[in-house]
């Protein structure tokens, strides 16, 4: 009996220890079940947040070089200061011990600490002095809890002011904000991406060194640019922008040097500008691409285009004859020539050579609105050229059905209208490739992350502006403005130059007329003749010492340029100042007399012998040869021999000497 009793007490126990455990379970499955399905998502992120937090890890910016492949803009990692207000005990003396490393004020500090919350930065990108010093001023005061830094990229420019128009700049978000930079920003901004790091109480991460590697994640997307730009090019130019800049001392100066056969840019310069690793430190005028951002009335340096267009449409030839009377008066406006005199019967050769307002006032009307401004819109003036930089003016043209006659005569000189330097220097680069525009471009390759070539440019055509024997005749006569003209100061001795001096008067900026005593004075041309290599243009904005004439201080300029770059892309010298004489010094038997007909842009070198310089001037303008001489007295010989067939515009040297 007793047995039994035990053993339905046993049983009832376990029943209700059963009942427990069952209850118990179910108990805790419901609150299982609560936190996993009602609760799990919040309760995990609380976790997510409480061990650790999202980095932004950021590849970096992608690099810039020159055509060689020297940097001109690169990344690096740096750290960045940031503090956690909540956790400051003493703000005073946190913002007093590391606001002279930083070279800050503890005021500034204050506010950021002010700020509250458990995140603010300091200072952002700090250069490794800044960042050794905080660091032993956090360690030696206990500061760990509530300072700490981050890696972020930081944009260097090692060659400071150099083509620092051209590359622009990057602010404090890796994003581009002028030049190159800005451009072409979406190519070469560096890839964000968000990690998940797991960190202490003090938000330091757990096991740095095994997620330093992430946080310095090299993106698939930044892609480095290779510009067309030639550092040595570039410096040779900049260092002569400075020369002149203490020379002149004008308002601003450009230039720009252009390959004429592809339309790659090999240096564009201003003078004010200012170094892109300090460029809050400079006024946002600075900042800007004077080639591209800035127009001006080119002045006579249009002439080559309006003579280019007379010649191409048979208005003109080089030796048509013109009367200067010094002045003409178009439309109830006088226009007079540079130096108000008159030039009397003279050459349309004459006309280029000594830039005579007069002649290209009435090549202009001869010309008209339609044809003179389908000319300048065929050479790339009036709209953009397309070329990989911000803030490009497209210029003013006239409307041709607007134009009275007094617009036309203008024009033809270079006046009342507007255009870019990169603009003329692009047209006159047309001038010097055979007749044939080329879209200018400074981006000459963009490679990928792992060196693979992401794109590739070239040169590319845009259209004939010249037919090839009209261009050949137009390059002789710009040749006689540097040979023997107003561009003679841009001259270099053995080489072979051709182009256009430009003095313009500068408009009020309310456009309400000229400013009294305000020029622009510039020169554009192109060498050596035979087989042009470079183009180059000075552009030389409001001058206040000395000369204002462009063929008085911007061909000089040019000059100096031309010389040094012959040197550095080892140009050899046009001609053998003693060809067609013999080994003693006397002319040697001339050929035989040209029997056949002279084929259209091609003349024959007449025979100089015995001639005074006079004749032999007037002997060479006759055949379309620009003519330079050497000594006084008679010809006694020449560079060419007689009788040889040449192009249009061929220099010839012919030797003087006293009988």
């Amino acid at each position: 009996m007793k047995k039994r009793t035990a053993r339905r007490r046993v049983q009832r126990n376990i029943g209700y220890a059963v009942i427990a455990l069952t209850g118990l379970f179910l108990l805790v499955a419901l609150r299982y079940g609560w936190l996993q399905i009602v609760q799990g998502d919040a309760l995990g992120e609380r976790m997510r947040n409480q061990v650790g937090e999202e980095f932004a890890i950021q590849s970096l910016r992608g690099t810039i070089t020159d055509r060689s492949g020297r940097e001109l803009a690169v990344s690096t990692m740096t750290k960045s200061l940031y503090v956690d207000p909540a956790h400051v005990q003493d703000a005073d003396a946190v913002a007093a011990d590391i606001a002279p490393p930083l070279g800050m004020t503890p005021e500034e500090i204050q506010k950021d600490i002010a700020v509250g919350g458990g995140f603010v930065w300091v200072k952002r990108r700090l250069e490794h002095d800044e960042y050794e010093a905080v660091r032993q001023v956090i360690r030696e005061k206990g500061y760990a809890d509530c300072l700490g830094f981050r890696d972020e990229a930081k944009r260097y420019y090692p060659n400071d002011v150099l083509a620092a128009n051209v590359l622009g700049f990057v602010g404090t978000d890796d994003k581009g904000l002028d030049g190159v930079e800005q451009a072409l920003d979406g190519l070469l901004k560096g890839e964000v991406k968000e990690a998940y790091i797991t960190t202490d109480r003090r938000s330091r991460p757990i096991l740095d060194s095994i997620f330093e590697s992430r946080r310095h994640y090299q993106g698939e997307y930044c892609k480095s640019v290779e510009l067309t730009l030639d550092s040595a090019v570039q410096f040779i130019v900049e260092q002569e922008l400075d020369r002149t800049v203490v020379e002149t001392r004008p308002k601003a100066i450009t230039c720009i040097v252009m390959d004429p056969k592809t339309g790659e840019v090999l240096a564009m310069a201003s003078r004010p500008s200012y170094n892109p690793n300090k460029f809050w430190d400079y006024r946002p005028e600075v900042w800007k691409n004077r080639s591209t951002s800035f127009i001006y009335e080119p002045g006579s340096t249009f002439k080559s285009i309006v003579a280019g267009a007379a010649l191409q449409e048979k208005v003109v030839s080089p030796n048509q004859v013109f009367v200067d009377p010094g002045y003409v008066m178009v439309s109830g406006r006088r226009i007079q020539n540079w130096n108000g005199e008159s030039f009397g019967t003279v050459t349309f050769t004459d006309v280029v050579k000594n830039s005579l307002n007069t002649g290209f006032a009435q090549v202009g009307l001869r010309l008209g609105a339609e044809r003179l401004t389908d000319y300048a819109k065929k050479f790339g003036f009036g709209e953009r050229t397309g070329i990989d930089l911000p803030g490009e003016e497209q210029g003013i043209l006239f409307d041709p059905h607007a134009m009275r006659d007094s617009d036309m005569a203008t024009m033809a000189i270079g006046q009342s209208i507007a255009v870019t330097p990169l603009q003329l220097v692009t047209a006159v680069s047309a001038i010097a490739n055979d007749g044939v525009l080329l879209q200018p471009h400074i981006v000459r390759k963009i490679t990928n992350v792992d060196g693979s070539v992401y794109e590739e440019r070239g040169p590319k055509e845009v259209r004939r502006v010249l037919e090839s024997a009209t261009d050949k005749t137009l390059i002789g006569l710009l040749e006689q403005v540097v040979a023997s003209g107003g561009g003679k100061k841009a001259a270099v001795k053995g080489y072979r130059i051709a182009g256009k001096t430009g003095t313009a008067q500068k408009i009020r900026e309310n456009g309400a007329g000229y400013m009294d005593g305000h020029y622009i004075a510039s020169f554009c041309g192109f060498a050596p003749v035979e087989d042009p290599r470079i183009t180059v243009l000075v552009m030389i904005d409001d001058p206040s010492l000395g000369d204002f004439y462009g063929g008085q201080i911007a061909a000089p300029v040019a000059g100096r340029i031309f010389a040094q770059l012959f040197r550095h892309l080892h140009i050899e010298p046009s001609s053998d100042p003693f060809a067609g004489m013999d080994a003693t010094g006397k002319k040697a038997e001339p050929k035989p007399k040209f029997a056949g007909e002279v084929p259209e842009g091609e003349a024959v070198v007449p025979d100089f012998t015995g001639k005074s310089l006079r004749e032999a001037a007037r002997l060479a303008a006759e055949r379309g040869i620009t003519f330079e001489s050497e000594g006084s007295g008679v010809a006694a010989g020449q560079s060419i021999a007689p009788n040889t067939l040449v192009e249009n515009g061929r220099r010839v040297t012919v030797f003087f000497h006293s009988e």
